[in-house]
C-alpha cells in the first residue's frame, strides 16, 4: 500500500510589517483591544506590485530546497487560494511556469478559504495513494490585503499575507493516516467577500459576522477533533503536536482544551502572522519544523475552519 509523507516545508511572507499600534492611528482600535480579543500583534502585508503566485513561488522553492528535490521531479501542483493573481489560468498554472515545469502534472486551484491547505492536502493525498502521482507540492497562500476594507475594524485588524508549502512523496508508510473535509453553505452570509465575477459589486471586500463565526469556529474544530482521532484508531494523548487554523488565539486554546493538550504542545503563530487564511496551516507547521519543535516520528494534527463554511483536517506522522 502507498502512502503519502511530507517530504519538505517551506514558507514566505512579505517584508512589511504592520503593527496594532499603526492601525490604532487609522481606524477606531487599539493594541490592547486587539491583544486581547484575539491575540494578534502584527501582520505581514504584501508590497502594492507583490501577487499571492509571488508569495508562491518563494515558499515552494524554500520547500523544493528542503526536500533535496528538484522542480521537474514534481508531477502534482495545487495552490490553495482566495486571492489568485487571474482568474484564469489557476495560480497553480503561474506557478508551475516560474517553477520552469514543461509537459508537467496537474496543475490547479483549490479554493474552500482558510480550509483551503487542508483541502489541496486530502487531493494530493488521494492521488499520491491511487498512484496518480509521486510528488506532490501543495501551497496555501493569500494576499488578502488586497480584499480588506481598511476602514472596518472588524476585518482589518485580522487578516495578513503570506505563502506555505508542503511537499508529499510516495511512501510505505503514513504520512498522512485520515483526512477529514466538511462544508455547509447555509452558513455563507456570515464570512464572504460579496462581489464576484457573475454576480459583481462594488463592495468586493472581506465581511465578517465576527461573534458567529467564533462560536461555529470553537464547536466545529472541537468536533473535529474527536471525529478524526476516531477514524484513525488514535486518542488525543498520542497527539504531539496540535496544529490549528491561525484566525484567532482564544478559538486555538479552546480547541486545545477540549483535545486536552497543553499549550506548549500547539504551534500557535497568530500573533505575529495574523489570519493568513489559506497559509495560515502550512506557515504554522514550516515555524514549527524550522524551530526544532516539530521532529521526525511525531504525530500532527492539523485543522481549519473558513468561509463557506468549510471544515476539515488531517492527521498525520511527520
Amino acid at each position: 500500500m502507498t502512502f503519502s509523507a511530507i517530504l519538505g516545508t517551506g514558507r514566505y511572507l512579505p517584508q512589511r510589517v504592520i503593527t496594532n499600534a499603526e492601525l490604532a492611528r487609522t481606524v477606531d482600535t487599539s493594541d490592547e483591544w486587539i491583544r486581547s480579543r484575539t491575540g494578534i500583534r502584527q501582520r505581514y502585508v504584501a508590497a502594492e506590485n507583490e501577487s499571492t503566485c509571488d508569495m508562491a513561488e518563494q515558499a515552494a522553492l524554500q520547500a523544493i530546497t528542503a526536500s533535496a528535490l528538484a522542480p521537474a521531479d514534481l508531477d502534482l501542483i495545487i495552490v490553495a487560494t482566495s486571492t489568485p493573481d487571474l482568474i484564469y489560468p489557476s495560480t497553480a498554472c503561474l506557478l508551475q511556469k516560474r517553477l520552469g515545469i514543461r509537459n508537467g502534472g496537474a496543475a490547479f486551484d483549490v479554493q474552500a478559504v482558510c480550509s483551503g491547505f487542508i483541502y489541496a492536502a486530502s487531493i494530493a493525498d488521494q492521488f499520491i495513494r491511487s498512484g496518480a502521482a509521486r510528488r506532490a507540492l501543495i501551497v496555501g497562500a493569500d494576499a488578502n490585503s488586497k480584499i480588506l476594507d481598511w476602514t472596518d475594524r472588524s476585518t482589518c485588524v485580522l487578516f495578513g499575507d503570506g505563502a506555505g508549502a508542503v511537499i508529499l512523496g510516495a511512501a510505505e508508510s503514513p504520512g498522512i493516516y485520515v483526512t477529514r473535509l466538511h462544508a455547509d453553505g447555509h452558513y455563507a452570509d456570515l464570512l464572504q467577500v460579496p462581489s464576484g465575477v457573475s454576480r459583481p459589486s462594488a463592495d468586493a471586500h472581506i465581511r465578517m459576522h465576527g461573534s458567529e463565526v467564533f462560536k461555529f469556529a470553537v464547536n466545529i474544530m472541537g468536533e473535529l477533533v474527536g471525529e478524526t482521532l476516531g477514524v484513525a484508531g488514535f486518542d488525543a494523548a498520542d497527539v504531539d503536536w496540535l496544529i490549528p487554523h491561525q484566525a484567532n488565539e482564544r478559538i486555538i486554546t479552546a480547541t486545545a482544551r477540549k483535545l486536552g493538550l497543553a499549550l506548549e504542545r500547539v504551534i500557535i503563530t497568530v500573533g505575529e502572522h495574523g489570519n493568513t487564511s489559506a497559509a495560515s496551516i502550512p506557515l504554522a507547521l514550516d515555524t514549527g519544523i524550522r524551530d526544532g519543535r516539530i521532529k521526525r516520528g511525531e504525530l500532527l494534527l492539523l485543522e481549519a475552519v473558513g468561509g463557506g463554511f468549510t471544515w476539515g483536517s488531517l492527521l498525520v506522522r511527520y
